[in-house]
C-alpha cells in the first residue's frame, strides 16, 4: 500500500488553508488523455481510483481527531508547476479538482502500474484568495504536520490500534 501525504495548493473554494483533501481519484491536468488511455497502462479513464478500502479507512481514523481545518474527500489533480491565476480556472472547468500538487498523480500512476492499493492525504498551502509561493512557504511546514498527523492516525487504524 503507498501513501502519498503532503500538501497541495486548494483549487475548490470551500477550501481553506490547513483543510485537508483525501483522495477518492487523481489525474494529471497537463497530460493528454489518450496518453494514458491508448497506450500502457491502458486505462478505462485518466483517472487513477484511490483503493476503497483505504479510502473509508480514512474516514475511520480522522473521524475523532481534533484538527485544525476540516477533511474533504474528492479529486485531485497533478501538474509540473505551481498554478497562476489565468490556468486555475481552466483546470477547474476541465477537472473539477478539490486540490492541485506536483506529485499525486506520477504516485499514484506507478501504483496502479504495480497493483498496489493507493491513497493521497493532502493539507492546502494556498488557495485562490491566499495563492503565490509565499504562501505556500509560509504554511509549508503546518500543513505537513497536519497531513502527517492524519497519515499516523490512518496507520493505527490498519494496525488495529
Amino acid at each position: 500500500m503507498e501513501k502519498g501525504t503532503g500538501t497541495a495548493g486548494g483549487m475548490d473554494l470551500r477550501l481553506a488553508i490547513f483543510d485537508t483533501v483525501i483522495s477518492t481519484e487523481v489525474c494529471y491536468h497537463d497530460v493528454a488523455e489518450d496518453i494514458l488511455t491508448e497506450f500502457h497502462p491502458w486505462l478505462k479513464s485518466a483517472f487513477f481510483q484511490a483503493d476503497a478500502t483505504l479510502v473509508a479507512l480514512s474516514k475511520a481514523a480522522v473521524r475523532n481527531m481534533e484538527l485544525e481545518g476540516t477533511v474533504f474527500w474528492g479529486r485531485m489533480v497533478t501538474g509540473e508547476a505551481f498554478i497562476t491565476d489565468e490556468e486555475r480556472q481552466e483546470i477547474l472547468d476541465t477537472y473539477a479538482p478539490l486540490t492541485v500538487d506536483m506529485e499525486t498523480a506520477s504516485i499514484a500512476h506507478v501504483c496502479y502500474v504495480n497493483t498496489i492499493p493507493f491513497l493521497a492525504i493532502r493539507c492546502v498551502t494556498d488557495t485562490a484568495t491566499h495563492s503565490g509561493t509565499d504562501n505556500f512557504e509560509v504554511n509549508c511546514a503546518k500543513a505537513s504536520a497536519i497531513a502527517k498527523n492524519i497519515t499516523v492516525a490512518l496507520l493505527d487504524v490498519l494496525c488495529g490500534r
